[in-house]
């Protein structure tokens, strides 16, 4: 992984410093809380329902044992004993003091984390899959170039106070684990039929509001142009993107506004006069920052096969949660691990102190010293020997992170939702304990088979509610919280934004409605392979909203 330079270790300590001085001059009356409000965004820190927030970076999802020992450490001295991994691979602390901040700020800086740019109108944390430098079906490992866009955009001068918030995300492989139609940049690493690396870009997906599907508007960048071309596509929308309303402020407007190809010339209008300067990347300082990520040494351990068939004989749980969260890696001596933060009844996203501690001690023990944030709220051991798979899951069942969902219907994104944050219409996370909880058993999950529920609190969509197979977003109606079903959307390649089912739901309904959706399905369904988003996109809401409503449209 990337470790910091001089210059780096520098330029996080003077924000430490700085954000240290704005913190004290708040905390003495010299700053209003409107006059501090743009400051502390810039560097993290909400003011919640009954607390600050602290929003901690980390870039392309990518964490150290030394680091999550470090977030366990604030979590026990400054937190509540926890931290919540959010859909955007970085943590949130929902209960730190102002005046602890700056500490925390400092020991953050102790392992090259910091918290700048989690919030404002700027460039936001750069994200990736999971599964970089690991995936069987990766073309390259996109964090080289993750770490260049972080890089570069840091405190970026022109691009500090944008028109809204910007978020970019890159994938390396031929599936899209990294959600990049549903971002205002999404970057597919390819290569062409030359074999040069290059990327496909695209431009004005997001949720909210308004969801949208990014549009392709290059197929085929060089490496070399990254930062010309993305400079170009923040030029143009810094300049005509709107600041009279903030809800129609994001790059997908002006995508829609203007039409594709009107913004593309534009895009590739700029570019042109910028291909040659001096943001053209050196193919040596490329592969100055490709050497950070070389794969690990990796060592030939050819029992794997023979360990994880005699631990599948022996144990049915252990059998459940290898067949569902080993994914094949790129060396067949070894596989990538989720680690659930979904258990039955638990809080999406959530880890405590002593599990995140002892995850740190799993990487190095198994890990080879690394270990992922995924979008979808859970924990990667990326690097794991297929021989020592059933000792990391006996390690797991220990700190209860066993649970064998990923991909399932228990394995729900949800976001803070009413609980914590100021923004919020309803509840989120009772919300996706119920329906965990009604879909417990491990038989019936691997029945029903692969089911993506996403929760979000209001239109903001934390959550990701619009892409789920199956999205609940919460709203307030006449006062009382109200519960809106989408179905069929998709974040993977070709994204779909799920369609709205009918009325909405109270929060004693909507599990329920979750499970005759799910019963619904499974009468309908072509044999057991097809999953929910394929009998979806085949059959449509009819026999969906039948189940659901069908007795209300014949009492009338």
């Amino acid at each position: 992984m990337y470790r910091y330079d001089e210059f780096d270790h520098a330029f996080v300590k003077a924000r430490v410093e700085e954000f240290t001085d704005q913190v004290q001059r708040r905390l003495s009356g010299e700053l209003t809380e409107d006059e501090f409000k743009p400051l502390r965004l810039m560097n993290g820190v909400y003011l919640q329902l009954h607390a600050y927030m602290l929003r901690i970076a980390i870039p392309y999802g990518t964490l150290s044992p030394r680091q999550l020992r470090k977030l366990a450490h604030i979590a026990r001295t400054y937190d509540k004993g926890y931290g919540h991994f959010t859909t955007r691979q970085n943590l949130q602390f929902h209960w730190p003091k102002l005046t602890d901040i700056p500490r925390i700020l400092e020991e953050l800086a102790e392992v090259e984390m910091h918290a700048i740019q989690t919030s404002g109108n700027c460039i936001r944390n750069v994200t990736a899959d999971h599964f970089a430098g690991a995936a069987a079906d990766e073309v390259a490992d996109p964090r080289p170039y993750a770490e260049i866009l972080r890089q570069w955009s840091s405190l970026h001068p022109e691009f500090t106070y944008l028109p809204r918030k910007f978020k970019i995300a890159v994938t390396g492989a031929e599936r899209d684990r990294a959600a990049i139609e549903v971002h205002d940049i999404g970057l597919h690493l390819k290569k062409n039929a030359d074999g040069e690396l290059g990327f496909a870009v695209f431009v004005g997906g997001g949720l909210g509001r308004t969801p949208m599907i990014a549009k392709k508007i290059r197929d085929f960048l060089p490496e070399e142009d990254l930062l010309s071309y993305v400079t170009a596509i923040l030029r143009v929308y810094n300049l005509n993107g709107r600041r009279d309303n903030k809800y129609k402020a994001r790059i997908k407007i002006l995508v829609h506004e203007t039409g594709t190809e009107e913004l593309k010339a534009a895009v590739e209008e700029e570019f042109a006069a910028l291909r040659e300067s001096e943001l053209k990347l050196p193919e040596a300082d490329i592969r100055a920052i490709e050497a950070y990520f070389a794969p690990p040494r990796l060592k030939a351990r050819p029992e794997g096969d023979a360990v994880v068939a005699g631990a599948v004989q022996k144990s049915p749980a252990f059998a459940r949660w290898v067949a569902r969260n080993a994914t094949t890696h790129r060396n067949p001596d070894y596989a990538c691990v989720t680690v659930s933060l979904k258990g039955i009844g638990e809080v999406p996203g959530d880890a405590s102190d002593d599990q995140m501690d002892a995850i740190a001690d799993i990487a190095e023990r198994y890990g080879n010293d690394e270990i992922r944030v995924s979008h979808e709220q859970n924990l990667i051991l990326p690097h794991v020997a297929r021989a020592d798979l059933p000792a990391v899951h006996a390690a797991l069942v220990e700190i209860g992170l066993a649970t064998a969902n990923a991909g399932l219907v228990t394995d729900i994104i949800a976001c803070p939702g009413l609980d914590y944050c100021a923004l919020a219409n309803a509840r989120s996370i009772p919300v996706a304990q119920e329906i965990s909880q009604r879909f417990a058993s491990p038989e019936r999950q691997e029945a029903i088979g692969d089911l993506q529920i996403k929760i979000s609190g209001c239109i903001n969509a934390c959550g990701h509610h619009h892409v789920g197979h199956i999205g609940i977003l919460g709203v307030e109606k006449k006062g009382a919280e109200l519960y809106q079903v989408t179905l069929g959307g998709s974040a993977r390649e070709g994204s779909t934004i799920g369609e709205i089912i009918g009325r909405g739901f109270g929060p004693d309904e909507i599990a329920g409605a979750v499970e005759t959706i799910v019963e619904t399905y499974l009468s309908h369904r072509e044999g057991q392979e097809e999953t929910f988003l394929a009998a979806y996109r085949r059959l449509g809401a009819a026999p969906f909203k039948e189940a659901l409503y069908g007795h209300e449209a014949r009492a009338a």
